[in-house]
């Protein structure tokens, strides 16, 4: 059925991912395990890979989470001045 790589070449380059890539490329991964056809082993392989992806968007969006948060904790400051 095709090769069901991912976008990036390796393991490493999970690492480089922003927000956006990762996110872009979850979505390729759940449309190809969505379209079946894949044996065993690469769909472990793409379910590994998008468990991945998905950890690192989860931290991408605790970090924004965060620095909305400190800003907002600095303007109510701010303002009780």
């Amino acid at each position: 059925m095709g090769d069901p790589g991912p976008v990036t070449d390796s393991p490493q380059d999970l690492g480089k991912l922003d927000y956006e890539h990762a996110r872009d490329e979850l979505v390729t991964v759940v449309g190809k395990l969505e379209a079946g056809g894949l044996s065993l082993e690469e769909s472990l392989a793409l379910w590994e890979r998008g468990e991945a992806l998905a950890k690192i968007c989860d931290r991408h969006l605790a970090g924004a989470r965060e620095r909305v948060e400190t800003a907002l904790a600095a303007a109510e400051s701010a303002d009780e001045r």
